[in-house]
């Protein structure tokens, strides 16, 4: 199964996965206008060899084959601060 990947112009790390390229039919106008205007990175083979970074291949592919698109949301990023002030807590103890 081929999909069109388009990350998002408002959110660093946000992409979004349609069974076809431009066509947004299935994804709701909310998501639509807080994900901004696509832009188009690529298309892949849910179905190769190669597999995605941050989510199984499967689970994309039967998302999209159920609501009609698949939503990346950016990584968590960590928050160095709080972990030092936690280990620094923790040592006082």
């Amino acid at each position: 199964m081929l999909c069109a990947i388009y990350k998002s112009r408002k959110k660093d790390g946000m992409y979004l996965y349609v069974e076809k390229r431009d066509n947004f039919d299935k994804v709701p106008q909310a998501l639509r206008e807080a994900f901004g205007t696509p832009i188009f990175v690529m298309l892949f083979n849910l179905n190769g060899e190669k597999p995605l970074i941050q989510a199984k291949n499967q689970e994309v592919a039967a998302q999209i084959q159920t609501q009609g698109f698949y939503l990346q949301m950016p990584k968590q990023e960590e928050n160095l601060l709080a972990q030092h002030k936690n280990a620094q807590k923790n040592n006082r103890t």
